[in-house]
C-alpha cells in the first residue's frame, strides 16, 4: 500500500442514503481495476470503485504482496477492497491492515474459477453460508468500516434467500448480487427474479451485477429489480464512460487513461489490454490485429500517435496551463 497512516474516506452507507439515484459501481476485476483505472471511471460518474480480488491470507502475511496488490491515494475514494478468504481469521487480519485506507471490505463469494473453488474461496462459499457468516462477524468485530459480500444466486432461489438471511443476521452492511449461478456462462442472461428476491429479502442496500453495458442497461436493471445501484464489469472495461451515458468509449477517455497509466507506472501488459478493450469497437479487424501484436509501451504509444494523433505531451502541457 503506497499510502501511510490513514486516509479520510467517504462513508458508503451515508452515500447510499443520501444519493437520490441508484449508485454506479465499478466491479472488482482481476488485474484490471487497479488505481489508474479506478481514477479514470470516477471521472465518468462512477460512485464506488472496487479493487481487484486480493487473497486475504497472502495480503495479511506479506508486505510485498500488500505493496503489489493495493495502491491508493487521496483521490481513490470511495474504494472498496475485495478479499477472497476461506475463514474469518484470514479475512479479519487482512481487513484490519486495509481498513485505514478504504471505505469498505468486501468478501468475494462469486469467483467461479476452478482454482478458487479448490481453495474453498470465491463461489465455493455459496455452498457454505456458515463460513461466510463467521467471516462477516469476525471482521466486523475488528474493523469499523462497512463489510459487504458479493454473491451469486443458486439454482434453487430458496437457498439464495436463506444465504442472504444468514448474512443479515450478523450485520452485513450491503450486498452485491451477480444474477447468475456459479456454473452459468456470461453469455446466458441474468436472472432478474433472483436479483429481485435478494433485494426483497434484504434489509440493507443491494447492488445488482450482470449485463450492464450501457447506462440504459443500468436503468432497466434498477427498474426491474428495485436495487440501490448497479455494478458493471465487462461493460465498463470496454467503455469506462458508460455511466456518463456514452455508448462507446470517447477518445478523450482513452487519452486520459494513457496519461493516468503512464503517470502511475502501469505495466505494459495491463496498459495494452485496457486499450485493447477500450478500442475494440473503433478499430477494423486489420487494425486490431496490428495493435494486439504490440508488446511494449513505446510501440503502443507510437501506434496511437501515428494512427490516432495521440499527443500526451501536449495534453499534459494543457493540463498544467489550465
Amino acid at each position: 500500500m503506497e499510502a501511510t497512516g490513514s486516509l479520510p474516506r467517504t462513508d458508503i452507507m451515508k452515500l447510499f442514503s443520501a444519493c437520490s439515484r441508484p449508485l454506479n459501481v465499478c466491479a472488482p476485476m482481476v488485474r484490471y481495476s487497479k488505481l489508474p483505472f479506478r481514477e479514470l471511471v470516477r471521472r465518468y460518474n462512477c460512485d464506488i470503485v472496487y479493487t481487484p480480488m486480493i487473497l486475504a491470507d497472502v495480503f495479511a502475511s506479506s508486505n510485498y504482496a500488500r505493496e503489489c496488490e493495493f495502491s491508493t491515494n487521496w483521490l481513490d475514494d470511495p474504494v472498496v477492497i475485495q478479499f477472497a478468504a476461506s475463514n474469518g481469521v484470514d479475512l479479519a487480519n487482512a481487513a484490519e491492515l486495509a481498513a485505514p485506507y478504504v471505505s469498505g471490505i468486501d468478501i468475494n463469494c462469486g469467483c467461479p474459477q476452478k482454482w478458487a473453488i479448490h481453495e474453498k474461496i470465491g463461489s465455493h462459499l455459496m455452498s457454505d453460508p456458515e463460513t461466510v457468516r463467521d467471516m462477516i462477524r469476525t471482521t466486523k468485530a475488528r474493523v469499523d468500516v462497512p463489510c459487504s459480500i458479493k454473491i451469486r444466486i443458486h439454482k434453487d432461489l430458496r437457498e439464495t434467500e436463506e444465504f442472504v438471511k444468514r448474512a443479515l443476521s450478523v450485520g452485513v452492511d450491503f450486498i452485491t448480487v451477480h444474477g447468475r449461478t456459479k456454473k452459468q456462462k456470461s453469455s446466458e442472461p441474468i436472472n432478474l427474479d433472483g436479483i429481485k428476491l435478494v433485494k426483497e429479502t434484504s434489509t440493507v442496500p443491494v447492488i445488482a451485477n450482470g449485463d450492464v453495458f450501457t447506462k440504459e442497461d443500468a436503468d432497466e436493471l434498477v427498474k426491474a429489480t428495485g436495487v440501490n445501484g448497479t455494478m458493471s464489469a465487462r461493460g465498463i472495461l470496454e467503455n469506462p464512460a458508460l455511466y456518463a451515458g456514452h455508448t462507446v468509449t470517447p477518445w478523450e477517455c482513452i487519452e486520459t487513461y494513457v496519461d493516468l497509466a503512464l503517470s502511475y507506472g502501469t505495466n505494459a501488459f495491463i496498459f495494452h489490454h485496457h486499450l485493447m478493450y477500450m478500442m475494440e469497437n473503433v478499430m477494423s479487424n486489420a487494425e486490431r490485429r496490428t495493435f494486439n501484436s504490440l508488446t511494449s509501451i513505446p510501440s503502443i504509444l507510437e501506434y496511437l500517435e501515428d494512427n490516432y494523433d495521440l499527443d500526451i505531451s501536449k495534453r499534459r502541457r494543457s493540463s498544467v496551463l489550465a
